[in-house]
């Protein structure tokens, strides 16, 4: 009985229905697209969340390591941290930092701090967390040459990392489409001319292209203009899987009835393309543009860290692991490749998921 009803419901049901239907039942899919809303959500407050500002020394804390968390205290509720007291590692001689239980740092929630400008419009002091004097630790995820909060620093860069994959992605996503979508449905010479455009950026090795057109980017550029630059170089590049894909759509559509009547009915050219052709496999888009987000971010992530992308005072997770290339970093402060590492690996994770879910629901009779 619940078949022959739900049948007709499938029958009936819209396009997008049913790409939700198929995509809720996904549930690594669900997953991601919680995983990634929260990130982003990370990304807009990064000033709120974040304890400190990402360049805010303490250089008495230099290569401080990460401080637990303790909610409890006596049996109440008294978030805290263990303070630091400094030893010599008679191995190496060198100081190092070790909890000191006989101090324990009051931890308070939406605490005032250092001053910022939220989105920079609203002047405000109020952080997630923060302790109550200025110049007190709290290196959650521990600190680095300078003494700047890790964790800060990681939160800050996830704003810059993931718009660079997002800005970059709408820009390869209209070239993509523009450029595929005039090759699959004029065909002729100007197929040609644009497969032949696309085999030769594809032809050309990824690596020491980026290098060479990041080398071109002066040095004395301000951090704004350098972060647009970058955007542009990663998206110049990631535009042609997607053209390929919309061409091969559009060589099969632009011969359907719907079209034919489209053209006969008077529209142009371009509004067949983006009011008939595009939304007819939009879901496919949607799709192949979450699967590439995760190649911008690792294209950002892989410039910044050989040096030829964003730079200091720029902060993204490709300079944080920038600096901890050296081998002290590597030995005595691995939290230095951990937390933007992770942030890396969890980001990309996340969106290949959602990718593959979304994907898989682009097909929903599959």
């Amino acid at each position: 009985m619940s078949a022959t009803i739900a049948e007709p419901r499938l029958v009936l049901a819209g396009q997008w229905t049913l790409f939700w239907w198929k995509f809720r039942r996904h549930r690594v899919a669900v997953a991601g697209l919680g995983v990634i809303l929260a990130l982003y959500l990370v990304a807009a407050f990064a000033e709120f969340l974040a304890p400190f500002p990402p360049d805010l020394p303490n250089t008495r804390y230099t290569y401080a390591p990460p401080q637990a968390l303790h909610l409890f205290m006596d049996g109440a509720f008294a978030p805290h941290v263990l303070g630091y007291k400094v030893q010599i590692d008679p191995v190496a001689m060198r100081r190092v930092f070790v909890e000191n239980p006989a101090e324990r740092i009051p931890v308070r929630f939406l605490a005032e701090g250092p001053a910022y400008d939220m989105w920079g419009l609203f002047p405000m002091r109020t952080h997630l967390i923060g302790v109550d004097r200025p110049g007190q630790p709290l290196f959650l995820l521990g600190a680095d040459r300078l003494g700047r909060d890790l964790l800060s620093r990681v939160l800050y860069a996830t704003r810059v990392s993931l718009s660079i994959g997002l800005v970059g992605v709408t820009i390869s996503l209209s070239l993509g489409v523009l450029l595929g979508g005039l090759s699959g449905y004029f065909g002729g010479a100007i197929d040609t001319i644009i497969q032949r455009l696309i085999e030769l950026v594809r032809s050309i090795p990824t690596i020491p292209l980026w290098m060479g057109m990041a080398a071109a980017v002066p040095t004395s550029w301000p951090p704004l203009r350098t972060y647009f630059i970058i955007t542009l170089i990663i998206s110049l590049i990631g535009w042609t899987s997607l053209a390929r894909e919309v061409r091969g759509k559009f060589l099969v559509l632009r011969h359907e009835d719907f079209i034919t009547a489209a053209r006969l009915d008077g529209l142009s050219d371009l509004a067949i393309i983006y009011q008939h052709m595009v939304p007819s496999f939009l879901s496919h888009i949607i799709a192949a543009v979450t699967l590439a987000i995760p190649g911008m971010i690792l294209a950002e992530t892989a410039l910044s860290f050989l040096g030829i992308g964003l730079q200091p005072p720029i902060v993204s997770w490709g300079v944080l692991l920038q600096e901890s290339q050296n081998i002290r970093a590597v030995a005595s402060a691995p939290w230095l490749l951990f937390a933007p590492g992770a942030a890396v690996v969890t980001a990309v994770l996340a969106l290949n998921f959602l990718g593959d879910g979304l994907r898989d629901a682009a097909d929903p009779y599959a």
